[in-house]
């Protein structure tokens, strides 16, 4: 059995959405000033390196991250190579079969430099839902930092999974996967009322 880590690495250098809250970690109480432990802090947003984004991030009435079904993050995944296409549409996926796959997950290799917020990204038509719920699929992730245009504010790709019960997943690193069938564990943290979570994925190679 082979772990991959499809995780980006959370510290001060991580890119966080421009006027959004940066990720920083610092020792709180240090084992010379507690007597016995370090402590660390946390600050950052729901929305920070890999992560997932509960309905409730773009629907008022959409499900916040505690209320989130848990079996669409343990899963098995298909990962699909789409690098250097500027729109991927279901026209792209014709022919993919995900047999028992429940998600997707898209390489574009487009964003690389992950310590700088990328300005472009490479679109999804709203079609590709179409594609997902035809064949079953419920996760939809990408390598990049949304699923949608970094300026769009009508964010139809979010609308349109979130319509169908579809799932969103952003921020993975797939640079040295090849395109397999594996199983997925991306598991959001309980976090109450929540619009989102950062998750440690990984894909379980057989």
């Amino acid at each position: 059995m082979k772990i991959h880590d499809i995780s980006m690495l959370l510290n001060k250098n991580v890119a966080e959405w421009p006027g959004d809250t940066p990720f920083q970690f610092h020792v709180n109480w240090t084992k010379e000033q507690s007597g016995s432990v370090n402590v660390g802090q946390i600050t950052t947003s729901t929305h920070i390196g890999t992560h997932i984004d509960a309905p409730f991030h773009f629907d008022e009435n959409g499900e916040k991250v505690h209320e989130l079904p848990l079996e669409n993050y343990i899963v098995e995944a298909i990962v699909v190579d789409v690098s250097g296409k500027d729109l991927i549409s279901k026209e792209v996926l014709k022919g993919l079969t995900p047999g028992e796959a429940k998600a997707v997950l898209f390489r574009t290799n487009a964003w690389q430099q992950r310590d700088v917020f990328p300005e472009e990204i490479p679109a999804f038509d709203v079609d590709v839902v179409e594609w997902m719920v035809e064949n079953g699929v419920t996760l939809f992730g990408v390598d990049l930092p949304s699923v949608d245009a970094i300026t769009s504010k009508d964010l139809p790709m979010h609308h349109a999974l979130g319509t169908a019960g579809r799932y969103i997943l952003e921020g993975l690193v797939l640079d040295e996967v090849r395109e397999d069938t594996y199983q997925l564990i991306a598991l959001p943290l309980k976090i109450e009322g929540a619009d989102g979570s950062p998750v440690r994925a990984v894909l379980i190679e057989r």
